[in-house]
């Protein structure tokens, strides 16, 4: 994904292997969007964006999960408050260079 986005020249895209070393990446980097797989290790996509939005409340975000239902309640809530998208695995490239363009267009 990192490698389309940029090649595409969609973004700049820095990596983490989990939600804990996200956040950190988060706050070196201050990215537009975040996209999270929900489920990770340490600190889980939930918990990660939860801890950014205090620094940055209206952080745009793509969650992404194989098992979006699970996180129905929760989802539905940050889809009330805040500008998020949810992408169910498996997905296209398309449709994820689609929501970053999306977002990309509202910021102009």
């Amino acid at each position: 994904m990192k490698e389309m986005l940029e090649t595409e020249g969609i973004c700049r895209v820095e990596t983490a292997g989990n939600g804990e070393d996200g956040y950190v990446a988060f706050l070196h980097f201050n990215p537009d969007i975040i996209l999270t797989d929900i489920e990770m290790p340490v600190k889980n996509g939930l918990e990660m964006v939860r801890d950014i939005r205090a620094h940055h409340p209206g952080i745009r975000t793509i969650y992404m999960s194989g098992n979006l239902p699970r996180y129905k309640a929760f989802l539905e809530d940050e889809k009330t408050r805040y500008k998020v998208h949810l992408l169910n695995k498996p997905f296209s490239l398309a449709k994820m260079i689609g929501l970053f363009q999306e977002y990309q267009k509202d910021a102009s």
